[in-house]
């Protein structure tokens, strides 16, 4: 959207709050995308059904051998079968956690010409910033959710003059969780490894090691919707990352396409929910998956989640099962590509999908 003059009322915010009853059509999605958008409260609140496993992490590093093997098998058999899971006992302090949620609504609640100061200009290639998805996706459907987004990890690679200076905790906040958060990542990959058969430190390496992994936020807010059975908050997709780690304001919204329909994660008091990405998948040859998952939005409650994605350098790394996940009975499912060609990959192949489907 070459030109493209950004204003208030291009955000969703706006939207929401302008007193709509009916969404506009670009926000509608095809009728194929809604199966099971319905109440997300109901839905969270369902106890038969597959429900996202819930890992606790205590024992992840206890001195005794059985209480460690058993979490760590835990972990990996979550990993395997889901790809998501909610983590508990983390290792980061509940305040801290507070404080990075509080910080990030408190920025939310600014007027919108306040956050307009932060507006990244993705037409000119800056993505950092306070955003709303403006350009079309090919099939020409919006997503309901304004977001800001910026790299947070490792400390010499971060623009500090794009972060919000209100609230005055945003900056100090997010840098020590961001912090917290890569340690428990290489903790996360120390334990995934393992659990191919492979050494402790290999699969850190295969992302980048300390140096060149990076850790990017973005906080999605997503206002009430008025029509939320036609909307989706974010559209079904699988992260591009290593690893995504996610916070939400306790309202739910986060749903899985596990086992060929949507399940609704229910909201678990002090967890983070963590996503294996495309990355980790295709390095496993698919062992550990990277699962299909979408956004949904509801009339009565703002949602707010926390996602951090772990990815890779985009250019230095040639992504491919390793060798050790391949033998003839299991040949490598991916081709050799860089992150960055993984990217233009996911981008394209969406593009014809999309085309293909308006063709119809």
């Amino acid at each position: 959207m070459v030109g493209t003059v950004l204003t208030t009322s291009s955000r969703v915010e706006s939207l929401a709050s302008s007193g709509i009853h009916t969404i506009p059509k670009e926000y509608v999605r095809p009728q194929e995308e809604l199966t099971g958008v319905g109440n997300i409260f109901e839905a969270a609140k369902k106890e038969d059904g597959p429900q996202v496993p819930t890992i606790d992490l205590k024992e992840i590093d206890s001195e005794d051998k059985k209480v460690r093997e058993k979490c760590r098998e835990a972990l990996k058999i979550a990993a395997t079968d889901w790809g998501v899971m909610h983590i508990v006992n983390h290792g980061i302090s509940e305040e801290l956690i507070e404080r990075v949620k509080k910080a990030g609504e408190s920025f939310f609640k600014l007027p919108i010409e306040e956050k307009e100061k932060y507006a990244n200009q993705q037409e000119s290639g800056q993505i950092q910033g306070y955003g709303s998805k403006l350009a079309n996706t090919a099939s020409g459907n919006l997503e309901w959710e304004d977001y800001f987004f910026h790299l947070v990890y490792p400390e010499e690679k971060r623009d500090l003059s794009i972060w919000p200076k209100t609230p005055a905790d945003y900056i100090a906040a997010t840098s020590q969780y961001a912090k917290e958060l890569r340690g428990l990542a290489s903790k996360i990959l120390s334990v995934l490894s393992l659990g191919l058969g492979l050494e402790e430190d290999r699969l850190e390496r295969e992302v980048g090691g300390i140096e060149e992994l990076i850790l990017q936020m973005k906080i999605n807010y997503y206002p009430k919707c008025p029509q939320p059975e036609l909307a989706l908050g974010v559209e079904a997709h699988t992260d591009i990352s290593a690893l995504t780690f996610i916070l939400h304001n306790m309202v739910p919204g986060l749903q899985l396409f596990y086992e060929n329909k949507w399940v609704t994660a229910k909201c678990v008091p002090n967890s983070i929910i963590m996503h294996i990405g495309d990355t980790i998948e295709i390095l496993s040859n698919r062992r550990y998956k990277s699962i299909l998952h979408r956004g949904v939005v509801n009339k009565e409650k703002v949602r707010i989640s926390w996602a951090v994605f772990c990815e890779p350098p985009k250019d230095k790394i040639i992504l491919k099962p390793l060798p050790e996940t391949v033998s003839e009975t299991e040949p490598p499912i991916f081709p050799p590509r860089t992150f960055a060609q993984h990217i233009e990959h996911k981008l394209f192949r969406k593009t014809q999908e999309a085309l293909l489907a308006k063709d119809v």
